[in-house]
């Protein structure tokens, strides 16, 4: 199945706009998924309404399925609080049904990006082979379908966050983690930025390609405008959800056109 839904709008998307591309994608998936796991960011991007995304699905799914479950991308972050948890995702989902990634123990390896290739995406900048681990619940494909939600906005090591990202870093291990946070830091944050297909992101697609194609997993992409409203959230412009680097490529897009501000003659 070949997934692709999206929304957008130069001033704001409302939350009936937002509920209705939501409902038009869970409806393709028709239910039949035994087994679901959501992965929103923690709470550090509270603010990217993923909180009220996830909530909606989880809602809509609850009944339909034998088993929906939690796990926030948390990556080296602390495990989110119940008061947390509650605060940004809402009191109606059961704490039960959150999991927690441990980046030091419940990793498993799923593959290693070989030495050359990493030369070659850095421009001879980094020279060393990179084994990818993953949360273990995840490698051994041990879910129907997973949800990966996440914000899409210049980012300082990848260069437009996101996507994979929030798989290979936000479920990841050690070695993965802070071997491509160094190649973002010697490759350059002034070539990083606000780029797609930097270093860091090129090598999370080497991944994607060889290590992750076997996992069933579809992205829920936002777009969101820059500052906050008087919620603590930053308003949504855009909703692309995908199973691949369709939707990627489109939030990327919209999110060059609305936060980034390129400044001349300074």
């Amino acid at each position: 199945m070949n997934i692709t839904f999206e929304q957008n709008s130069k001033e704001k998307l409302e939350m009936e706009e937002v509920r209705d591309i939501i409902m038009k994608y869970l409806s393709q998936l028709e239910y039949r998924y035994k087994n679901i796991l959501i992965l929103p960011p923690d709470s550090s991007r509270k603010h990217s309404q993923a909180g009220m995304i996830t909530n909606i699905i989880y809602n809509e799914i609850k009944d339909e399925t034998n088993k929906v479950n939690i796990m926030p991308a948390i990556g080296t972050h602390n495990k989110m609080s119940e008061e947390e948890l509650e605060d940004m995702f809402g009191a109606d989902i059961p704490q039960n049904r959150f999991l927690v990634h441990d980046w030091r123990k419940d990793t498993k390896k799923i593959g290693e990006v070989p030495q050359e290739i990493v030369r070659e995406i850095s421009q001879n900048h980094f020279e060393e082979s990179i084994i990818v681990k993953i949360n273990e619940k995840i490698a051994e494909n041990q879910f129907d379908k997973i949800i990966s939600i996440g914000q899409v906005l210049p980012h300082e090591v990848v260069g437009m966050s996101n996507y994979t990202k929030n798989i290979v870093v936000g479920c990841g291990g050690k070695e993965i983690i802070d071997k491509s946070h160094y190649l973002g830091a010697v490759y350059g944050i002034e070539n990083i930025i606000g780029r797609d297909h930097s270093p860091v992101r090129k090598l999370y697609d080497y991944i994607e390609n060889n290590f992750l194609k076997e996992i069933p997993i579809d992205y829920i992409l936002t777009v969101n405008k820059s500052g906050i409203n008087e919620d603590g959230l930053s308003d949504l412009a855009g909703i692309f959800i995908g199973e691949n680097r369709g939707a990627f490529n489109k939030a990327v897009k919209l999110s060059k056109e609305i936060n980034i501000r390129l400044l001349h003659n300074f």
